[in-house]
């Protein structure tokens, strides 16, 4: 080659790097987020996940898209992280759906409703079976978007201070629950009290609630319960597998660059998987500790469960008589419920019950 021609395709070359660099900054913008969560920081597990989110996301794009976690309270209390991103007070807020049933019933399916899926069932449901792509329509009519980033698996059914061993034990008994939850509890009998989650265990030492449901063994030692009500129930029925949701500011989630997009979903998936990694990995010791230290552990009977059960589906049909979201919603994962369970039986619980057979003959 000519060195004429060598020094003229060569400039081309270099007009062609300048020219490009512009649209792959452009692409990749500095961009700055605020996201509230639900939770104190004092819960690693729950409030982590958004960090473990953020962290991923700064990394994803080499630190160009930068959210920044703030705890419950620090921006607007925990229970109104969805106005916040609603409302564009933040681009985004880390929290559980079914804290909002009081807008709509149907933010609770998100999450999780009594004797609705486990956690695994949740993300198949969501990432799969359709369950995102209903729940995003519903969601939009609030001017958010989700994806799911966390799930604790399933919760236990609470601390009581006196045993509870028929469903007539529960007439009158009044109980930190809320959201559907506490709907159904209320058709047994339960009063449901609305208690931040700082304020559980002074209320329950008074004596002002006699009982309280929060997360597991893990959350539950470092908040205490243990030393005020020695009776510890499982399972959490109306918690199979709750999951944990980013909700977005619709106009904010639009205005992102695809790649950006993509980070964000990814990210979520990392947070959902590592929460309920991290729960089943933490919850184990922390409930022998719990038992080893006077925790008296026990099982809500097969009465109390079928009554639970029964006034679930009561309340489930009346609800999708009046609420179409709703009612598309819950068939939609019902239908979705029978056929995992129909799977479940002849594999997963199969081996796990032989399994936990095994380990009880040592």
């Amino acid at each position: 080659m000519k060195r004429r021609e060598f020094i003229k395709t060569a400039g081309l070359g270099a007009v062609g790097v300048a020219v490009a660099a512009p649209a792959i900054a452009q692409s990749s913008p500095q961009i700055k987020w605020r996201m509230t969560s639900s939770f104190p920081k004092s819960l690693d597990t729950i409030y982590g996940a958004a960090e473990v989110f953020a962290k991923a996301v700064a990394e994803g794009t080499d630190n160009k898209f930068q959210i920044q976690v703030f705890a419950a309270g620090e921006i607007v209390p925990g229970l109104q992280a969805l106005d916040a991103a609603s409302n564009g007070t933040v681009e985004m807020a880390h929290t559980a759906c079914y804290y909002y049933v009081g807008k709509d019933p149907t933010f609770a399916i998100g999450t999780s409703v009594p004797f609705g899926l486990n956690s695994r069932m949740q993300t198949a449901w969501l990432q799969v079976g359709g369950g995102a792509e209903l729940f995003n329509e519903f969601l939009k009519k609030h001017h958010v978007i989700g994806f799911a980033a966390g799930n604790t698996g399933c919760q236990m059914g609470g601390w009581f201070r006196k045993e509870i061993k028929t469903p007539a034990d529960l007439n009158g008994l009044k109980m930190r629950i809320g959201g559907f939850a506490g709907k159904i509890m209320s058709k047994l009998g339960v009063v449901p009290q609305q208690v931040a989650g700082g304020d559980i265990y002074p209320s329950l030492e008074k004596g002002t609630i006699d009982a309280a449901e929060w997360v597991g063994p893990y959350d539950d030692e470092k908040l205490g319960f243990q030393k005020v009500a020695p009776y510890y129930y499982y399972p959490g029925f109306w918690e199979g597998g709750p999951t944990l949701h980013n909700i977005v500011n619709i106009d904010k989630w639009e205005s992102l660059p695809a790649s950006y997009k993509s980070i964000i979903k990814t990210a979520s998936s990392l947070a959902n998987e590592t929460m309920q990694a991290r729960y089943d990995a933490y919850n184990p010791p922390a409930l022998k500790r719990l038992v080893a230290g006077g925790t008296k552990l026990q099982p809500f009977s097969t009465a109390i469960l079928d009554a639970a059960s029964k006034a679930s589906n009561e309340i489930y049909a009346e609800t999708s008589a009046s609420n179409p979201d709703f009612k598309k919603l819950y068939d939609h994962m019902a239908a979705f419920r029978n056929d995992q369970y129909l799977w479940w039986q002849v594999a997963e619980y199969a081996f796990d019950s032989y399994q936990i057979r095994n380990r009880t003959r040592g």
